[in-house]
Parts: C-alpha cells; sequence; structure tokens
C-alpha cells in the first residue's frame, strides 16, 4: 500500500519476528537464543526505542548485523555508505554472537544482503531465517551498478530454501466471444515439506488446487497452470500454436529461473 512507510513495514515485521522467535527459544528444558537482526544500528535502535528494550522476551534479542566499533557513537557513516557503493563488503563490522543458536535477518536490502553472507562464512552452522525479505523482487537488483552481480544468486541467495512462500498474480486475456476480456488472478503457495502449489482464485476469497509440483516452477510455468485450468472450465478457448507463441512471448523465464553454467536449483525445493 502506498500510504504504508518503511518504518510501519519494519515495525510489523519486528512485532512478527519477536513471535516467531518465542516459539524457538523454549524447547522442553533446553533453551536457545534468537537474534533479529536489522541491517545496521540505526534500524535496530528505532524499533528498540518503540518496543522500550533490545530484550523483549527471553532469549530474544534485537540488534543489528553491522556494529560500530567500541566508542563510535556516530550516527551517520559515511564509510559505510561508501563499502556499500562498491560492494566491498562490511568493513569488519558484521560481529556473529557465538552465544546466538538462531539468527532472524529483517528489512535488508539487495545491497545489504552480502552481509548476510559475511555473517554465515563468519559462524557457519548456525541457522538464518530470512524474515519475509520478498528475495525474487530483490534478486531483480542483481547485477545493476552498485549491486552486488548476478553470481550472488548461485553462490548465495540459491541456498536459501523457500519455507513459507505466496505470490499472487492478476492476467488479463481477450477472448472472441462475451465477455471480450477475462480477468484471472491466482497465487503460487507453499508451506514447507509441502509441494508448490498453483492456486486458482474463485472468488470470495476461496482457492483452487490447479497443480502440486516438488519443484518450483517458472511464473511462466505458473500462469500457463492457471491458463489451461480456465480452458478446461471452457471460460478460454483454445488456440493455435502461433496464437499462443503471440500471447506469451519468446520471453516466459526471469534470468535465474534459466538454466546456465554455475546455477543450482537448490532455491526451487
Amino acid at each position: 500500500m502506498d500510504d504504508v512507510s518503511a518504518y510501519e513495514v519494519a515495525e510489523a515485521n519486528t512485532n512478527h519476528a519477536i513471535d516467531f522467535a518465542k516459539s524457538f527459544v523454549q524447547k522442553g528444558d533446553e533453551y536457545k537464543k534468537v537474534s533479529i537482526l536489522f541491517p545496521d544500528e540505526a534500524e535496530a535502535r528505532i524499533q528498540t526505542d518503540l518496543l522500550g528494550t533490545d530484550n523483549p522476551y527471553p532469549g530474544v534479542f534485537v540488534t543489528s548485523l553491522r556494529k560500530s566499533e567500541e566508542g563510535d557513537d556516530r550516527v551517520f557513516k559515511p564509510e559505510q555508505i561508501f563499502l556499500n557503493l562498491l560492494g566491498n563488503g562490511s568493513g569488519g563490522q558484521v560481529q556473529p554472537d557465538p552465544e546466538t543458536d538462531i539468527y532472524v535477518i529483517l528489512v535488508a536490502s539487495a545491497q545489504e544482503l552480502p552481509d548476510v553472507e559475511e555473517l554465515m562464512e563468519m559462524d557457519p552452522g548456525k541457522v538464518i531465517v530470512f524474515f519475509n525479505l520478498k528475495l525474487d523482487v530483490l534478486r531483480g537488483d542483481l547485477g545493476a551498478p552498485a549491486f552486488p552481480s548476478k553470481d550472488f544468486q548461485d553462490r548465495f541467495l540459491s541456498r536459501v530454501k523457500p519455507i513459507y512462500y505466496l505470490r499472487t498474480r492478476q492476467y488479463s486475456r481477450s477472448t472472441p466471444n462475451p465477455p471480450f476480456m477475462v480477468n484471472y488472478q491466482g497465487c503460487l503457495f507453499r508451506s514447507y515439506p509441502g509441494q508448490y502449489q498453483t492456486l486458482l482464485d474463485t472468488g470470495n476469497g476461496r482457492y483452487r488446487r490447479v497443480e502440486g509440483k516438488d519443484i518450483r516452477p517458472a511464473l511462466g510455468t505458473f500462469k500457463e497452470e492457471l491458463t489451461d485450468a480456465l480452458k478446461e472450465e471452457g471460460v478460454i478457448e483454445e488456440e493455435g500454436n502461433v496464437l499462443n507463441f503471440l500471447r506469451t512471448g519468446y520471453k516466459t523465464t526471469t534470468w535465474w529461473e534459466e538454466e546456465r553454467e554455475n546455477a543450482s536449483d537448490e532455491w526451487r525445493t
């Protein structure tokens, strides 16, 4: 929504992440430590000020990926902006916590994701949760100036397993007969360890399962599955191969969905 600010989004994500973290802190007699990480100290401080504490629940802490050197109280750090633009890492400001069992990453941008990779390399074996980061949107920035290169997808992002995934899409298609235009929509849904499900919106908040796959389909395939379901119901008529090609075009996948050297399909499972 256009009238929702980034601060409101961050606050909502923080509250949900705290609820999420509570379920992992205590397992029987075993206690774990969960660190909810914002990209930098300024963003973390905004949320801790709203919460009134950096420890909102026993074992749950709100902090940041990057931490300043002891005694550095500057709010504005121009050298960090320079490092971000060059993509040369955090300059040693990513500091893992040996006592943390689970890291939960919030509101990181594509430029800040390499810090998460750095955290993983410095603290291997720990669980890292990407909490509502919209990675498919962030992947679209890879390769652009001042952003990580596209090989960041194959080197690191492909290792992130989608546990809860929901992506909605709306489409329209012209028909030779009334109503001459059919608007339809659906969503690609996954709740681990279940399948990726193509769901057709049947109205009134209801969805019908069209297809289920163990491997995540590309968006072009997802659209075809919704369209084929409408053809079976007689809502859309079958067309020849030429017309189908003109409708779909030559390009039906994004670059990270394509076969290429060094690509990994881990992110699809």
